[in-house]
């Protein structure tokens, strides 16, 4: 289709989507095509329409698709027929008429602070460089929050000791700088100091490199962090850089930190993504509840 590829290269170049979301919109629109079974790409616009949008959100849910998945293929549509209109193929969007699956809200999952301070006060071999690179990595994600892209590519230039933070690119290609702890930063030095030993060559100045001394792919970040948090307690479940993300934001908020200030640290575009920490903050005013309340204090 013609005007997929116009539409592929419009979110690459103006709306400045990743590549895995480029790839997302394009694999949804197709599965759409291929319900449709149209004669030709004129027939396919013609036939967007929206009871032709509800059959195919229906044959998704009746395989078994989860209403999360079927709303984003459906957000995936609008845009494209949003496209659609601006080039004025096609005179409204017919997802505007579509009713969205309801979908339950999933709590974000994390880790108690508890676990996290076990984790740091474990001891290890620093002697061992690949060692203090993996823990590095651990702390750099949960002291900061970054996602695992963003480690993957930053590089050592980013870091600003003078001023205690990094300059983030985070999706979209917007630049947020985020602060680096105390704590971070003596590490980050201490760090430095053995990579520039152990990687004698960096021409592409990351601040991490894998075994081989190329630039982290993001399995590789997901493998450092469930083997480094699998050799502490506390850590049951899933291990991933996205939980430690939402464990910082967790506790942030916990020991005082308001919405506004974790939203523009997480780099999140609005507010409401953010808000969704809200609830694990339920432990932090069991505390003052359990204290403020009369029946509650001793001899009540």
């Amino acid at each position: 289709m013609g005007t997929m590829e116009e539409f592929i290269d419009y979110l690459k170049v103006n709306r400045r989507y990743s590549p895995r979301t480029q790839i997302l919109y394009r694999e949804y629109i197709g599965e759409l095509y291929e319900f449709v079974a149209p004669d030709s790409e004129e027939d396919f616009l013609s036939s967007l329409k929206p009871n032709i949008i509800r059959g195919f959100i229906a044959q998704g849910l009746d395989s078994g698709l989860s209403p999360r998945t079927m709303n984003l293929k459906l957000s995936a549509i609008s845009s494209y027929c949003s496209y659609l209109m601006r080039k004025g193929l096609i005179d409204s969007n017919p997802v505007k008429k579509v009713y969205r699956p309801k979908q339950s809200k999933k709590l974000p999952e994390f880790y108690v602070q508890s676990a996290m301070e076990n984790y740091f006060e474990r001891e290890f071999d620093t002697g061992d460089f690949l060692a203090v690179r993996d823990r590095m990595v651990v702390s750099t994600l949960y002291s900061t929050g970054i996602r695992r892209a963003e480690l993957a590519s930053l590089k050592i230039a980013n870091w600003d000791k003078s001023r205690s933070l990094f300059r983030i690119t985070g999706k979209g290609d917007k630049i947020r700088e985020v602060p680096v702890p105390g704590p971070l930063s003596e590490e980050l030095t201490k760090y430095l100091e053995g990579f520039n030993s152990y990687y004698p060559e960096n021409p592409g100045g990351y601040l991490f490199l894998t075994d081989s001394g190329q630039p982290f792919y993001l399995s590789f970040v997901n493998k450092i962090v469930s083997r480094e948090l699998a050799k502490s307690a506390g850590f049951s479940g899933k291990k991933s850089p996205h939980l430690l993300r939402h464990s910082i934001a967790t506790h942030l908020l916990n020991n005082g930190a308001d919405l506004n200030s974790i939203k523009e640290v997480l780099g999140h575009s609005s507010l409401a993504a953010t808000q969704v920490y809200t609830h694990n903050s339920f432990e932090q005013l069991k505390k003052i509840f359990l204290t403020a309340h009369p029946r509650a204090k001793k001899g009540g």
